[in-house]
Parts: C-alpha cells; sequence; structure tokens
C-alpha cells in the first residue's frame, strides 16, 4: 500500500509539473492586459496548450515579477507599455536571466478622457503640468500647487474641479503620462529653470504629482477608471486609447496640444502622447515552455495585429505592414535561435 501511495504522488506530481509547463503564465501591463489575454484565449481554444494565465499587474511590479528568476512563479512572458529599463535588465541578469527577447506588437495613444456628457476638453501639455503638479512657479518660487478649478489655469476652461483618475507608479501608462506629459509640460514653463538652476533637482519637480486628492490613483484597470469617468461626469481620466476606443458611447478623448486622438494621428506620430507597446520573453524559458513559441506565433499573426485583426477590433493601433512582417520574422527567428 505504502508503495502504491508513493507512486501515486509522484504521478501526481509529474503531472502538475507537465501542466505547469503547458501553462504559461504572463504578467504586466494592465493597458496590454487585454490584448493579452485576448490572444490567450484564441490560443487556448485552437492550441494543443491550456489557455496562459494572464495577470494585470503594472509594468513595473511585472517587471520585478519577470526578472525574479527561473522558478514557476516567475512569468515567463511579460506585457509592457513602455520598454524595459536598463536597471531592469540588470536585476534579470542578477537572476540567471541574460537572454531578453523585446517585442513591439502595435501602438497606443495616453489619452485624458471625460463623459460624453461632460465638456470637450482642449488642453495643453503645459496646462496639464500645472493642473496636476505638486510644485508650481508663482512669484519666483515653487510653491505647492494652488489650482482647484481648470478655469484658474485658463479662463477659457471650464470653471469645474480640477479631478484627475490615474494608474499607480508600478504602471507604465503612469510612467509615459509623467515622461510625455509631466516632464514635456514642465519644459514648456521658462521660468522653472531660472528658480530651479539644478538640472536634477529641476525633473525631480517636475515628475511629482500632486498628492492632495486631486489626482486619484484607480487602479491599474483602465475598465475601472472608465466606469468612474461614467459616474463622475466632471472628472478626467488618463487612460489608454483602446478604452476609449471600446467605450466611444459613453466617454471621449480631450485634445492634446491641437491633436485629437485616433488610430491615424497616434500610427502617425501626430499624437503627442503616443508610445509603442510590447512583451517580452524570457529566453532561458523557452526550452521548458514548449507553448512559447505557438502563443507569440498567434499574438504575431495577421488574425490577430494586422489591420483587420481581432486585436486590431479591440483598439490596438497597428505598425505598419512591412513593419509588422519585419518583427514577426525577426522575433521567430530569435525564438528557434533559442531553442537550438
Amino acid at each position: 500500500m505504502k508503495f502504491n501511495i508513493a507512486a501515486l504522488l509522484l504521478l501526481l506530481l509529474f503531472s502538475v509539473s507537465a501542466e505547469a509547463q503547458d501553462r504559461l503564465r504572463i504578467a504586466g501591463s494592465g493597458t496590454v492586459y487585454p490584448f493579452s489575454a485576448s490572444v490567450a484565449e484564441h490560443f487556448g481554444k485552437a492550441g494543443d496548450f491550456k489557455t496562459p494565465v494572464v495577470e494585470a499587474t503594472g509594468t513595473g511590479a511585472g517587471m520585478k515579477l519577470f526578472c525574479g528568476g527561473l522558478t514557476e512563479a516567475s512569468p515567463a512572458i511579460i506585457n509592457a507599455s513602455r520598454a524595459i529599463l536598463p536597471g531592469e535588465k540588470e536585476s534579470c541578469a542578477k537572476n540567471g536571466i541574460h537572454t531578453i527577447v523585446e517585442v513591439k506588437f502595435g501602438y497606443d495613444g495616453i489619452v485624458i478622457a471625460n463623459s460624453l456628457e461632460s465638456h470637450k476638453f482642449r488642453l495643453t501639455r503645459k496646462q496639464l503640468f500645472l493642473a496636476l503638479a505638486r510644485f508650481v512657479p508663482r512669484e519666483g518660487k515653487m510653491i505647492t500647487n494652488p489650482y482647484l478649478q481648470w478655469s484658474e489655469i485658463d479662463p477659457a476652461l471650464p470653471a469645474v474641479a480640477i479631478k484627475v483618475y490615474g494608474t499607480p507608479p508600478v504602471s507604465g501608462t503612469y510612467d509615459t503620462f509623467i515622461e510625455l506629459v509631466m516632464k514635456k509640460g514642465c519644459e514648456k514653463l521658462k521660468e522653472i529653470e531660472e528658480i530651479v538652476k539644478d538640472k536634477t533637482e529641476r525633473e525631480k519637480k517636475c515628475k511629482m504629482l500632486r498628492e492632495d486628492g486631486v489626482f486619484i490613483e484607480a487602479g491599474e484597470n483602465g475598465n475601472l477608471i472608465t466606469q468612474k469617468l461614467i459616474s463622475d461626469r466632471n472628472a478626467l481620466g488618463i487612460l489608454g486609447f483602446s478604452f476609449l476606443d471600446q467605450n466611444s458611447s459613453r466617454i471621449q478623448g480631450s485634445i492634446i496640444d491641437e491633436s485629437t486622438p485616433s488610430f491615424e494621428s497616434i500610427q502617425s506620430g501626430a499624437y503627442p502622447i503616443s508610445r509603442l507597446l510590447y512583451f517580452y520573453i524570457k529566453g532561458e524559458a523557452v526550452s521548458a515552455h514548449p507553448a512559447i513559441k505557438e502563443y507569440v506565433s498567434e499574438f504575431m499573426s495577421e488574425g490577430a495585429i494586422g489591420d483587420e485583426g481581432y486585436l486590431v477590433i479591440q483598439g490596438l493601433v497597428p505598425l505598419p505592414e512591412a513593419e509588422r512582417i519585419k518583427t514577426r520574422n525577426l522575433v521567430m527567428q530569435a525564438l528557434e535561435n533559442i531553442k537550438q
């Protein structure tokens, strides 16, 4: 009897181990999450492997998990709404992850959205900085942000309270908003250069958001922010373009620096808060997870990211065709080389 129980336990452990290898774990960006989850669903239905587990942890938090080592608890693929940082690569290397395959699969724009039943905002990045920065210039000093209504920043803006929902610092959307909106808006205010002479200190202040309840961290889930905008008509929200595209009957995107967020303006780069979307593959996991290559093949297929692919229908702004073909070939060849 003892032998039979031991044999059964070994069989169960083998089965769990085999399933863990077949079931990919994917984490990271909340913006990329809907796209990755859709690919995972198609992949699970069509292939010989189980549907991958996809989690929305935020890009930064996801990178920490990804670089955590070569254990089953560490995801083999990480979704990202920004490029991997040098420090994250160093962290991966310290934990035995030396081969990282970067995959650029489409474009996204960060939109400043609000309810369709409310005012259509026309904003500049300078105005957004003045609305959301922790410190702003006044009379030759940097003071704690005193602005409570949009009209206090510019009389042409509505006399409603400044209230903006956004993602937390672990999010790639947060990082991109800081770099492409707060930092650029700060640079438009030349008096800040005179007040804060030290460049490092100036950049630090430019990137600091308010902590007085005007900017509200609403989690990594863009759908949750969308729901808050629908119920809170005077609030604005910082979202990925796909969430606007999927909810265009209920929310609208603000015009930013005279550019309206759209497929065309994001793909061309005319929209000033445009960005690439990525996922990263842990090279050391490719041999242990035979599903990786097939999942990536599905993700990079024309049926998914082509001009009429199911991810584009969900709001992904596609890469130009020539770039898609080149990227697909490079990625699949890189995976083949790893397996060899």
